[in-house]
């Protein structure tokens, strides 16, 4: 597809999506913000695609909203901040609820809305150089659009501590809180996603899917009848499809491989200058 702020590829089977505005540090402003959220669903509708590499050129990952549009939001009315909230939401919903295995590639600074698009991901592996920031407080405002999606993945009491405090904190710590799920020497940050992609790839496709959906559903609900009913269900529904037939009937015939092993080739993404 073509973009002003983005490239988008798929190779190999694996969609990687670059935030492309490294002069303005991929900050987001209405133009990415409305590719991002386009590209997201356009690899999530293509059956080709087996996985999502969100990665940004330049030196930095995402610096947060970008400053023009930031500017204009104090003299900007309630309808229009509420207009431009609703965009940037609906950007982290199209991230949290694609229905493949999605991967943040994570280097350099990585400030306020950067976060929320980390956290958004199903997996984020790190640099060891990223840092990160949650610095709305400081400015006056408060981070309502991503704490949701930073609670889900450091938890409630390291968000309430940077998001108050507004300190940087580097990716071993990114890493101790969940925020990032694996990090790496920047030299060795594709190689670490290739061997990431290399496992997903086995998975078969349908059930990576609905393994999202129920993990999504299932999060923070108390064990009762009724959700373990609701997981008996599901199980009971899959087991009859033709992919989990296909899987079992190779998982008993090591020698077989199933449909979806046999269409994936080796997983690479390409590099760009991320120093």
């Amino acid at each position: 597809m073509n973009c002003q702020t983005l490239l988008v590829e798929n190779k190999n089977q694996i969609g990687i999506i670059w935030m492309n505005q490294a002069d303005r540090g991929n900050a987001l402003d209405e133009t990415m913000t409305a590719e991002l959220t386009a590209a997201m669903l356009a690899v999530g509708n293509d059956p080709s695609v087996r996985a999502v590499i969100l990665a940004a050129a330049g030196e930095d990952f995402c610096k947060g909203i970008d400053q023009d549009w930031l500017q204009q939001m104090p003299d900007s009315s309630y309808k229009r901040n509420h207009a431009f909230a609703l965009k940037l939401a609906t950007l982290l919903e199209s991230v949290r609820t694609l229905r493949k295995p999605t991967i943040a590639r994570v280097h350099g600074p990585v400030l306020g809305y950067g976060a929320g698009l980390v956290a958004a991901c199903d997996m984020a592996v790190g640099s060891y150089g990223a840092e990160f920031c949650l610095s709305d407080v400081r400015a006056g405002m408060i981070p309502s659009m991503i704490a949701p999606y930073l609670i889900r993945a450091m938890g409630e009491r390291a968000v309430r501590h940077y998001c108050l405090s507004a300190e940087r904190f580097t990716a071993a710590e990114a890493y101790r809180t969940g925020l990032l799920t694996d990090i790496a020497p920047l030299d060795e940050l594709d190689a670490r996603i290739n061997e990431l992609l290399g496992q997903l790839i086995q998975g078969a496709p349908s059930a990576q899917a609905l393994t999202k959906d129920w993990i999504r559903d299932a999060a923070g609900l108390p064990f009762t009848a009724a959700l373990l009913d609701d997981a008996a269900k599901r199980h009971a529904a899959v087991c009859v499809s033709d992919e989990a037939r296909d899987g079992v009937d190779a998982l008993l015939h090591p020698r077989r491989k199933p449909a979806w092993l046999r269409k994936t080739k080796k997983s690479e993404h390409p590099k760009k200058n991320a120093r």
